[in-house]
């Protein structure tokens, strides 16, 4: 069967190409080997925010006290916490099943493996376009220490339904951070082991530190700095052993959760058939094409930015180019979030890294406990970095640690999309008492 298009991987990068393209008379097959959504719908984004949701409740309910408001116990109910989880996401793959049953997409269940440049196989079957995109995502990976088997992956951790008693997680980024979070909101006690100097190693290292301080108060214990050497015991009693400063210690938990980051998920016979492939992913180049033309990867395959609105965006990219329209889409101003209590997010340049490119900035900050709505709401630990370059007065950075941070960092991506310069939010009225406050006043500074 031959199609104008194949897209392998159901996720955010294709379900949403499938879609697009269809409407442009694209004539699509779209392969799927698990379930529609891929990774963030199933095991990811979706799942984690909804357990985040559940922890804000718990959270409140806890500190109703200091409200004057007597709630009882926050007893919590694991069981119900993923059951509500599960119907989330079975609610939304059901919206991603009806969006590609729509005319002009063929949807195929089952693996997909590349025969020729341009033709793949599935269960028997043929199918070929001059144009394919692979969007097949990552898996978790994991160290090559000894008693590996012995941990479980965010994958398992999201399929648990009993809670457990204490967690040990190697790995202090996105994943790590955020589950630690989680489930200490949850009662769990909680220990994060991270390799390097820092938690969080792309963001901005004021942020991160900001953030471990922040959750250490609260009782998550974070060790950094630190190398996982080997994990030992039985079910239920597990040791994990480390070394900090040529010393060797241990840390005991239930249950161990791997979270050291992602492997992409290349397609069988992709390599067979020409298409380069290195430790990190799918080779690339701009456009996002693979070493066999008409053949391109996106998302977290190509390994170049593990984010599903990543991946979307460089679907999007591929699609206007093969439909001969014009993309607007800036594809360096990627915003990133970390749904920790409290959240994290950026987008663009930390300011170790406008110093290692020579870029002449200046920094500017304002804190969430100078903001009426921060403090009103009980949430005043919080700030606002933003980093404007001196020459043209364009934001090339922003990092908000604080409540609601995912969301403010929209303005200030939307502002380094459209060039403008630092001026246009500062000068831009915003709504009082809001948190969007903190970003203009962070702004305003650079008029001063």
């Amino acid at each position: 069967m031959n199609f104008d298009l194949i897209i392998i991987g159901a996720g955010p990068g294709g379900y949403e190409m499938a879609s697009k393209a269809a409407s442009r008379g694209i004539r699509v097959a779209i392969i799927e080997r698990d379930l529609a959504g891929g990774t963030c719908l199933n095991r990811g984004c979706i799942p984690t925010k909804a357990l985040c949701r559940n922890a804000e409740v718990v959270n409140l309910v806890r500190e109703a006290a200091h409200y004057g408001v007597s709630c009882g116990d926050a007893t919590v109910d694991y069981n119900a916490i993923a059951h509500r989880k599960d119907t989330v996401v079975e609610g939304l793959r059901e919206g991603v099943t009806t969006l590609l049953s729509r005319p002009g997409i063929t949807y195929i269940s089952g693996e997909a493996r590349f025969v020729s440049p341009h033709e793949v196989e599935v269960a028997g079957e043929r199918y070929g376009a001059p144009s394919i995109v692979i969007a097949t995502g990552s898996a978790p990976k994991g160290l090559p220490i000894t008693g590996a088997e012995l941990t479980v992956s965010s994958d398992d951790l999201l399929a648990m339904r009993e809670l457990p008693k204490s967690l040990c997680v190697i790995g202090g980024g996105v994943i790590g951070m955020e589950f630690a979070s989680i489930f200490h909101s949850f009662g769990t006690e909680v220990t994060v082991v991270e390799y390097c100097k820092e938690i969080l190693p792309p963001f901005d290292k004021d942020i991160a530190k900001r953030l471990r301080q922040t959750l250490g108060k609260r009782g998550v214990n974070i060790v950094v700095d630190a190398a996982v050497t080997g994990i030992s015991g039985t079910e239920d009693n597990l040791q994990v052993s480390y070394v900090k400063k040529g010393k060797t210690e241990e840390v005991s938990a239930q249950v161990v959760l791997m979270a050291v980051g992602r492997n992409p998920v290349v397609p069988d016979g992709a390599i067979d058939v020409g298409i380069a492939v290195s430790p990190r992913g799918i080779e690339v180049d701009s456009n996002f094409e693979t070493t066999v033309k008409g053949v391109y990867a996106v998302g977290d395959v190509n390994g170049k930015c593990m984010l599903a609105h990543a991946a979307t965006a460089q679907a999007m990219r591929v699609l206007d180019l093969l439909s001969g329209a014009e993309s607007g889409v800036d594809l360096s101003v990627v915003p990133s979030a970390v749904f920790t209590v409290p959240e994290v997010a950026m987008v663009g340049l930390t300011e170790v890294q406008c110093e290692v490119a020579g870029i002449s900035v200046v920094v500017k900050k304002s804190f969430f406990r100078s903001n009426g709505k921060a403090v009103a709401m009980g949430e005043p630990d919080g700030l606002v970095k933003m980093i404007v370059d001196t020459n043209t007065r364009r934001i090339v950075g922003c990092h908000i640690l604080g409540a609601h941070a995912s969301d403010l960092i929209a303005e200030v991506a939307l502002a380094m999309n459209s060039g403008l310069t630092v001026d246009a939010i500062a000068w831009t009225i915003h709504g009082h008492p809001t948190l969007g406050e903190v970003v203009k006043t962070a702004a305003e500074q650079f008029c001063e």
